[in-house]
């Protein structure tokens, strides 16, 4: 009987152990299932904030986009509006120069008298050089200064007591400069 007693017990801690063992493999896969899930579910978690993060990163790039856009054709317009109307100070500066014109022309018509004609067209000329010297329009003076290229065009050389060789001797057509620019190069004749 003891011998039963002893398999008995044996048996019982057989059992308890079998139990024990089951209870911490099924603890051991629930904890196994709960750490993977755990991980996914972080990972999931990680996937949907870098989605969000990019979705915002791409509608900012949009905007972004958007704006650039805008603002191209904005500056796109304002340089065509300019280029357009560059020349609007300078045309307001010249209208009365050309109502003068007309006047002056109208009273030719009317009068024969050439000297108050001949004085009226010298103010009127004095009128349109004021407004092109405030836009800096300037005029070249060559004579007397030595040949260059950049500012003076020849159109032939002539022998002078008076100049030595290189020298402008003669103004044939005027030069222009707009304030540092050369707007039309003066046409001279130069010693040789």
């Amino acid at each position: 009987m003891e011998e039963r007693e002893n398999t008995t017990e044996v048996r019982d801690e057989q059992n308890m152990t079998d139990h024990h063992e089951e209870t911490m493999s099924s603890h051991t896969e629930a904890d196994q299932e709960t750490a993977q899930a755990a991980p996914q579910s972080e990972v999931e978690l990680e996937i949907q904030r870098l989605t969000e993060l990019a979705e915002e990163n791409n509608n900012r790039y949009l905007r972004a986009q958007a704006d650039f856009d805008n603002f191209r054709r904005r500056t796109v317009k304002e340089r065509e509006e300019l280029a357009k109307y560059a020349s609007l100070k300078v045309v307001e500066q010249l209208v009365p120069v050309l109502d003068n014109f007309e006047r002056a022309i109208q009273v030719s018509g009317e009068n024969q008298d050439f000297e108050s004609f001949s004085k009226g067209v010298q103010m009127i000329f004095r009128q349109l050089s004021q407004v092109l010297d405030q836009e800096g329009l300037q005029q070249m003076n060559a004579v007397g200064q030595p040949f260059n290229p950049e500012y003076h065009q020849a159109i032939m050389q002539v022998e002078s007591d008076e100049y030595e060789e290189g020298i402008v001797v003669e103004e044939v057509q005027k030069g222009y400069m707009l304030k540092d620019k050369v707007l039309r190069p003066a046409m001279v004749k130069v010693s040789m």
